[in-house]
């Protein structure tokens, strides 16, 4: 791997996520056990497939169980969690084959569902657990088990600079990634690159174009309503910059297809929907819960909420699922404004869907949704 790169002409540092200092930290303790010797420095690949050589810290270990940390580098777009120590204890179950995967001091706890994983879990991500089972496995073959346990000292205070919190992640830090790297990207240049690909789809003859907030977008345009992959635009948290760009190349139609967590913002007229800059689920479906009649006891319930997939069931139980058609409609109302003095006209068309019922809300039905788009 390429230990930098440029961005806006200068150069950046590459760093690893969390998953993969956790990764290795139990690679490098379960490397101990089986060789019964210190390890120094250790070798994994990445959930990308990329092979990383990485130090060791204050390795320790017996005939059935070793200790290891990575130091968390987070290169020049670093976060809180830079520096951090990623510790992992293996313990060998030579009587099961079952490996078991736990979060300890500093890892934070899943407190509110709506998250990747379910209320009770360690918040260790699918990829980087599966990424930890895989290496594990390899290296004890398919008759033996293994617990492994991460744990961050100091995690739980750096936690308090991040979202976590808010999520209902609570008691430490999340470990995660999707690609293992950290690849440094300021928002100018994450901007430039949209703006390249829409340009490129304009080019191709594209005059619509799908827009979504993030990958679980993505998949629910493809998967869910049959959209074309190469007509989607990940928009990221950039909307209203994103809207605007649309227009300037001269698009004409857009579809918005976003988890409800993310695009409820949009209602309410924000358009920059990062956590930094903005976080008003909760308030935009109280306001609008209550201006259909809501009870007080429900809006109160809903106010306790940390996530809208929370929110949901309390909606569900309370009969009050209308709340998305108002909203699908109100954040085509408030996008179709932003553009609204400006050339060439564009009509922008919205979907609404969460984890748990998937499909809540569109400006059009499905079948009209599909028969445009297919």
């Amino acid at each position: 791997m390429e230990e930098y790169v440029y961005v806006d002409g200068k150069k950046l540092k590459r760093g690893f996520t969390t998953g993969t200092c956790a990764t290795a930290a139990t690679v490098a303790a379960l490397n101990m056990i089986l060789q019964q010797e210190i390890e120094e420095k250790v070798t994994v690949k990445t959930a990308s497939g990329v092979q990383v050589t990485m130090d060791v810290h204050k390795p320790s270990f017996d005939e059935q169980s070793a200790t290891a940390a990575i130091q968390k580098d987070g290169g020049d777009d670093a976060d809180a969690t830079h520096g951090l120590l990623i510790f992992s204890t293996v313990t060998l179950l030579p009587h099961q084959t079952e490996i078991e995967i736990d979060g300890g001091e500093g890892v934070g706890r899943v407190t509110e569902v709506g998250l990747a994983n379910a209320v009770g879990m360690a918040a260790i991500n699918p990829t980087p657990r599966r990424m930890i089972e895989e290496h594990v496995r390899d290296l004890i073959g398919p008759d033996c088990g293994a617990k492994v346990l991460i744990f961050v000292p100091g995690g739980e205070e750096v936690a308090k600079a991040t979202y976590n919190s808010r999520l209902g992640i609570l008691g430490g830090i999340s470990i995660l990634g999707t690609t293992g790297i950290v690849n440094p990207m300021s928002e100018d240049s994450w901007k430039a690159a949209i703006t390249v690909e829409l340009s490129m789809l304009y080019n191709k003859g594209y005059r619509s174009v799908v827009l979504s907030p993030g990958k679980y977008g993505e998949a629910f345009g493809m998967d869910g309503l049959g959209l074309p992959k190469e007509q989607i635009v990940n928009m990221s948290n950039f909307v209203g910059h994103v809207l605007k760009e649309v227009q300037r190349i001269g698009f004409t139609k857009v579809l918005m297809v976003g988890h409800m967590g993310k695009l409820v913002k949009v209602a309410s007229g924000t358009m920059s929907t990062h956590s930094k800059d903005s976080d008003g689920r909760i308030d935009t479906l109280i306001a609008n819960l209550a201006l259909m009649g809501a009870p007080l006891e429900m809006l109160q319930k809903v106010n306790t909420c940390l996530t809208t997939d929370a929110a949901a069931t309390i909606i569900k139980e309370y009969g009050y699922e209308g709340i998305y058609q108002i909203l699908a409609d109100k954040i085509k109302a408030k996008t179709e404004r932003l553009l609204k003095y400006r050339q060439p006209a564009v009509t922008i068309d919205v979907v609404l869907f969460g984890t748990e019922d998937g499909y809540l809300a569109s400006t059009k039905s499905l079948a009209e949704i599909q028969e445009e788009w297919s």
